[in-house]
């Protein structure tokens, strides 16, 4: 945990908003900073050389990339086989196709699992956590990542309109651009929050809350998360990172 609060610095969440901004026009650039900061928050927490490890939407291999050379045996699995070609990418050797809340992998095989913001575009995001649980070896981690609704960011390429309702965005989207957004409110982006995130966490019959931060505000903006409606609003992205009992 003190690991984790030492890098938290504004200079790096400074650095990665400016990475967001570059998603749709250079995506390379995002999704590398993104990874390379996904390995350093992970390295906080646990080791990863010779750690297997599962990443649920690892999508078109920069997540590979950046935890392979940290020394990690990676798996990526998605739902969707066109995520691991995006931007002109080829599928990272030993890629999966498949459900995240119903993973094709044996209880307690991995020593990691990781999910970078999937949770909200699934229907069922706590079975989701329960899966990841479920695959993770006792003693291993589980992180687990993902965009609340009622943040800045909560309807993606819709944002900030889904404060007005996520099917009324979706529409101004449309009307506005002359085709739907990919995040489709109802099939593809669901509503999830920091309250059910953290019962769920602190409920979870096999593994341990280790700590539930903002993942890219400083650390000393973390007290947000000890202050209910506030949390929704300013946690942006919330990071909960378990231990398998």
């Amino acid at each position: 945990m003190k690991e984790a609060a030492r890098q938290a610095t504004l200079k790096r969440s400074v650095s990665l908003f400016r990475s967001f901004r570059l998603e749709q026009t250079k995506p390379e650039v995002f999704y590398r900073d993104l990874a390379d900061d996904a390995v350093a928050q992970v390295l906080s927490y646990t080791p990863l050389d010779g750690m297997t490890m599962l990443d649920i939407g690892g999508g078109p291999g920069y997540f590979a990339d950046a935890f392979e050379k940290a020394g990690a045996w990676y798996t990526p699995l998605d739902a969707d086989a066109g995520e691991f070609r995006l931007h002109g990418r080829s599928p990272a050797p030993g890629s999966v196709l498949g459900d995240g809340t119903s993973l094709p992998f044996r209880t307690g095989s991995v020593d990691v699992a990781y999910s970078s913001n999937v949770a909200e575009h699934v229907r069922e995001p706590w079975k989701l956590a329960d899966e990841m649980v479920r695959v993770t070896r006792p003693g291993g981690f589980v992180f687990l990542s993902y965009t609340l609704w009622f943040g800045p960011w909560g309807g993606h390429e819709t944002a900030p309109w889904h404060y007005l309702g996520g099917e009324r965005a979706a529409a101004r989207y449309e009307r506005t651009n002359g085709h739907p957004p990919k995040n489709k409110f109802g099939e593809s982006l669901f509503p999830i929050s920091a309250h059910d995130g953290l019962r769920w966490a602190q409920q979870c019959p096999d593994a341990q809350l280790v700590h539930a931060v903002p993942r890219y505000l400083p650390s000393w903006s973390w007290f947000v998360l000890s202050v209910p409606g506030l949390r929704e609003v300013l946690t942006w992205n919330l990071l909960l990172v378990l231990m398998k009992t």
